[in-house]
């Protein structure tokens, strides 16, 4: 069965505190380690943007449960399509609480965040999303 990913953008309903982030991570890790599914999660200003990556059906029912999670809203596609191989294998939900200004400062990406953090300012640079989540996740 082919691997794919999907990477996503969703704003949270409120600000995150750090027990509503690690009730998240608890939970996510759980079900994706349960359903082969591996990934990583930044959350910064509000927003989240999450990869997950795994075989076709369980990504697709995944990211079905995601899109249906009252925590957030607007949630935006930005990238799908098959993977050779996992690129965040080490973990069922990596996860990142980063500062827009620890963004804006990083010479790859600030020239895009110049407006903020948001879906418009990622997904119309293909391949931005995933650059962003490779390296934050490996700087864990």
């Amino acid at each position: 069965m082919p691997l794919i990913h999907i990477i996503y953008m969703s704003t949270a309903h409120q600000t995150c505190s750090d027990a509503d982030l690690k009730a998240i991570l608890d939970s996510s890790a759980r079900q994706n380690a349960e359903n082969g599914i591996t990934g990583m999660l930044l959350y910064t200003d509000g927003c989240f943007i999450q990869v997950l990556e795994g075989e076709a059906t369980a990504v697709e029912e995944t990211y079905a449960r995601v899109a249906r999670d009252g925590r957030h809203y607007g949630l935006i596609e930005l990238e799908r399509g098959e993977i050779a191989e996992r690129s965040f294998a080490n973990w069922s939900m990596g996860f990142k609480q980063i500062a827009a200004e620890e963004i804006r400062r990083h010479p790859n990406f600030a020239p895009f965040f110049e407006c903020g953090f948001t879906p418009e300012s990622i997904g119309a640079h293909r391949g931005l999303a995933f650059d962003l989540l490779l390296v934050f996740a490996r700087n864990q």
